[in-house]
């Protein structure tokens, strides 16, 4: 068993426990409900620390999490009675190579960071669609964006990564460099140790684009969809749209379709004038500063409100029937301070399913992601159960064509399945499909004791 004081002495960074001042401010996460009870958070200053935290709790045998953002709705970066590796506080920073165009993103920052950063230079990669969102999660559970027509996911935008794995070596891993490691970190989550930092490809992009909710009233719900299916088949790298069911502010139902172009005003209306001759009640789409299209949807991800969010993998558009019976179940389900969203994700796939399906072991025959997203306000027992069983009544609704996006949190036929940060092998099994025995074996050189055991956890082979 380690010291705690000798682990003070020659950690560089800061320690806190619970009866130390910011404790509660350290275990605080997005969602109020991910929170979990800490032994100890270990705000990180560089791989070193990263090293010692990991010693110290594995010489403790104590669990340990990763923060990056801590926008887990399921708790992966909390853990009870743990160490907590928070890189958010110190490791957060972003630096800019313009001429390779490059970005160097701590471990610990936001898109808010990198997107502010890199159009500085007139560049910009594939990022989170709320700003607020940390890097890492993103990054290692595949990471979808606005621009992910044009340059795919964010991992086939990571160049270069620092990961620091189970017996504390802080290694790069790349295309030449530790490649089982690299392949491995590219959808493969959290498995394989604590990224310290990204290197991304960034892209040349314009200063401004069209992008914003334009908002439909329930009888043209249909209509809509209709439209939308329509324009799938047509849309071009530079357009994506974010459909959801949901209540206004005001309380009413109503559909949103968060548009995105990624070029001027004119451009914009042109490509989505079959929306906007369909007589939405409102608009908000205008010509906005890059860096403000991710936070268009910080609106529906508000921190400190009580989350249960679940994915699925959907192949169009739902419609008829099955169109309305949804919006109808969202729509009743919600009340004050309990808000239901079902999101449709309408985000060209060309490049995404472009890229060879041994690449990385996220999986390249994806067409679409659907959101059940739920907040309410007062966290008790009757109100995430309430969550639960209105996400597991919306997934029997759905047709999913089978696991969802990882970083919603698992597949709608098991909205209960991850649990404090963690899924059943039997889901991680099916994530990664017929990637994961090789996944197996990468986990047994890199993490071969299972200490980094959060989110779709991979077994030792």
């Amino acid at each position: 068993m380690s010291d705690f004081t000798a682990f003070q002495t020659s950690f560089k960074g800061d320690l806190v426990t619970p009866t130390d001042p910011g404790y509660e401010q350290a275990i605080d996460r997005w969602a109020s409900n991910a929170a979990r009870k800490a032994k100890v958070v270990a705000f990180v200053k560089d791989p070193s620390d990263v090293a010692l935290a990991i010693k110290y709790a594995k010489d403790n045998s104590i669990p340990i999490a990763i923060r990056g953002g801590g926008h887990s709705a399921s708790g992966a970066s909390s853990t009870e009675g743990g160490l907590v590796l928070d890189l958010s506080k110190y490791i957060n920073g972003v630096t800019v190579d313009a001429e390779k165009r490059l970005g160097y993103v701590g471990g610990g920052a936001v898109w808010k960071t990198v997107d502010e950063t890199a159009i500085k230079y007139g560049l910009a990669t594939v990022g989170g669609t709320v700003n607020h969102t940390g890097v890492g999660g993103l990054i290692l559970g595949g990471g979808y964006g606005w621009l992910s027509g044009q340059h795919g996911l964010a991992i086939d935008n990571l160049v270069q990564a620092t990961v620091v794995v189970a017996d504390g070596r802080a290694l790069t891993a790349s295309a030449t460099e530790n490649p089982d490691l690299f392949f491995g970190i590219r959808g493969g989550g959290c498995n394989f140790g604590v990224v310290t930092e990204f290197v991304l490809q960034l892209h040349p992009q314009r200063a401004t684009v069209f992008a914003g909710p334009v908002i439909f009233a329930p009888p043209q719900l249909e209509s809509v969809a209709t439209a939308l299916d329509k324009w799938t088949t047509t849309r071009c790298e530079k357009e994506s749209i974010f459909s959801v069911m949901t209540r206004g502010p005001d309380g009413k139902p109503c559909v949103v379709a968060f548009v995105f172009y990624n070029g001027s005003e004119a451009e914009g209306r042109e490509a989505y004038k079959f929306l906007f001759d369909l007589g939405p009640v409102a608009s908000m789409a205008a010509e906005i500063p890059y860096e403000t299209l991710n936070t268009l949807q910080n609106q529906v991800a508000t921190p400190s409100l009580n989350y249960y969010m679940t994915g699925a993998q959907l192949s169009g558009i739902p419609s008829g029937e099955l169109n309305s019976k949804l919006f109808e179940r969202v729509t009743q389900l919600s009340e004050k301070d309990f808000n239901v969203n079902f999101i449709i994700e309408l985000i060209p796939h060309g490049k995404i399913n472009g890229v060879a399906p041994d690449a990385t072991p996220y999986r390249r025959n994806l067409k679409g992601n659907g959101l059940m997203l739920i907040q309410w306000k007062h966290d008790t027992p009757e109100y995430s159960q309430k969550a639960k069983d209105a996400v597991r009544e919306l997934s029997s609704l759905l047709r999913s064509d089978g696991e969802g996006y990882g970083n919603y949190g698992g597949n709608i036929d098991s909205a209960s399945a991850i649990k404090d940060g963690v899924a059943p092998p039997d889901k991680s099994r099916k994530l990664f499909g017929d990637h994961y025995p090789k996944l197996q074996a990468i986990k047994k050189k890199y993490d071969p004791d299972t200490i980094f055991n959060k989110w779709f956890l991979i077994a030792p082979a």
